[in-house]
């Protein structure tokens, strides 16, 4: 069946495809299979009255708001990932801080500016281990500076706030001009007057700063940055275990959502979906440390934790499920936290039970094709992992990043799911190509059926490609 029907037009290329326009866009069937072809990735209008083909096979589609030109180009993976890195390197990469950019007038190409995020943290951190596992896979001296780039900057975030053990969200260099300041609590560092930083750090931000802390530690790091390593890890654990297991902010209360304590995690029902995940979070984060420092202390609490409070058993089942509300930005922190400790963790009953927990999560997550989780779950596991399936999202992956609007919820070929996503929306019982739908990280939800903005005033910087992409490079699950 094809994605749209009420067909205005047909037309054959040469090389066999079928081209069908509809009031909703176009579709192309080939080799048996439709895609679906909506919105201002594709096309300037979706009212599509005339297909025509030339000897290229190229579709050039006439529309109610101009035409367009389809065509198919052969490219490998690593030259995908090559083309993310250019427009990385052109928009996204400010002083080191990795992430997506915005336009005050997406009409002009030269009017963007990076954000400084809640989350310049995490997103850093993938693409700062999407360069490690690519150093680390072919020796490119290119990658490790710019792993080094990013990693020193991340390093910023913990120094520039004058609180030992705290990384700030992000920071802001006060001569600069290219960013978008987000909403939050700001402050002057006490450390260099130059700059400001932004608290109300969350778990998200730790889980970041844990999972490249080990990857570069393990992978690139040299021994003068492996002792400055060892120093951040120790700052940053020693803060939550001396503060019972809590970040505490620059006002001496804890931050919204990096609480991780047993009086909370077991016993408060407000943290009860929280549970599981922040149980894993600390246990890994206490592995990560034992690992880099030696330091037995962090192996004490962490067999404390498991012991005394039941952290290991809390996360054995930390992926929820409905009843509770299916939050896909803490499956992406779950898989960050499961790779280094299950790299990590020698004693083989916690091993079974900690290779029980990733065995479900990566279940129930299987079917979006991720991947993220899927080299991370075969990486851990040495079990097949679905790399075709892995292999082909990463195929349709789109060249073009802006967040245009895309729309599926009327298409004929889906099956809507009878619930609603995590903030309404809604969603499919099975997942349409990345290619058709908005563009996303690996804190999504891959079943949502419409989003995104009709301007694209906003573009994200690839490294949800670059990290699974580098990852199954290096672990040599995938070929170049």
């Amino acid at each position: 069946m094809p994605p749209y029907g009420f067909i205005r037009c047909l037309a054959f290329a040469p090389n066999g495809d079928l081209w069908a326009g509809t009031p909703e866009g176009a579709c192309r069937l080939r080799d048996g299979k439709w895609s679906y072809f909506w919105g201002k990735r594709w096309l300037p209008g979706n009212q599509v009255y005339a297909i025509a083909l030339d000897t290229q096979n190229r579709a050039w589609i006439a529309t109610d708001k101009g035409v367009a030109c389809v065509e198919s180009v052969k490219m490998t993976l690593r030259e995908k990932a090559e083309h993310y890195e250019r427009l990385i390197a052109l928009r996204h990469n400010r002083n080191g801080f990795v992430t997506s950019c915005d336009w005050d007038d997406p009409n002009d190409p030269d009017s963007w500016k990076i954000e400084a995020s809640d989350n310049d943290g995490l997103w850093t951190a993938v693409y700062c281990a999407a360069q490690v596992f690519q150093y680390a896979a072919t020796k490119d001296p290119a990658a490790r500076e710019r792993a080094r780039k990013s990693f020193n900057a991340l390093l910023e975030l913990e120094r520039l706030t004058g609180i030992p053990g705290f990384p700030a969200r992000s920071i802001i260099r006060k001569d600069e001009t290219r960013y978008h300041q987000s909403r939050g609590e700001w402050h002057e560092s006490p450390v260099d007057p130059n700059y400001i930083w932004k608290g109300d750090t969350s778990s998200d931000e730790l889980d970041g700063h844990y999972f490249i802390w080990a990857v570069y530690y393990d992978l690139c790091a040299d021994d003068a940055e492996k002792e400055r390593i060892r120093g951040v890890v120790r700052r940053v654990t020693d803060h939550l275990m001396h503060n019972n297991w809590r970040l505490i902010d620059k006002d001496g209360k804890p931050t919204r959502w990096a609480i991780f304590n047993p009086e909370a995690i077991n016993d408060d029902p407000v943290w009860e979906e929280e549970r599981g995940l922040n149980s894993l979070s600390m246990l890994s984060h206490l592995k990560v440390a034992y690992h880099i420092t030696g330091d037995t202390k962090y192996q004490q609490a962490y067999e404390e934790l498991i012991r005394k409070h039941h952290y290991l058993i809390n996360a054995v089942t930390q992926k929820m499920l409905p009843p509770y509300s299916i939050n896909h930005s803490d499956d992406q922190l779950a898989f960050l936290c499961y790779y280094p400790f299950l790299l990590y963790e020698t004693n083989p009953d916690y091993r079974r039970l900690w290779l029980m927990s990733l065995e479900r999560s990566w279940q129930i997550e299987r079917p979006e094709r991720s991947p993220l989780f899927n080299f991370i779950y075969g990486a851990l596991t040495g079990k097949p992992c679905d790399v075709e399936a892995a292999v082909q999202t990463l195929q349709e992956w789109p060249l073009d990043l802006r967040n245009w609007e895309c729309r599926n919820s009327h298409r004929f070929d889906i099956t809507r799911d009878a619930g609603k996503g995590y903030f309404g929306d809604w969603q499919s019982a099975q997942i349409v190509p990345y290619s058709e739908r908005v563009v996303m990280r690996w804190n999504g939800n891959p079943y949502r059926l419409d989003g995104g903005d009709p301007l694209g005033r906003s573009e994200d910087d690839g490294s949800a490609f670059l990290l699974p992409y580098w990852m199954g490079r290096y672990h040599r699950l995938i070929d170049e």
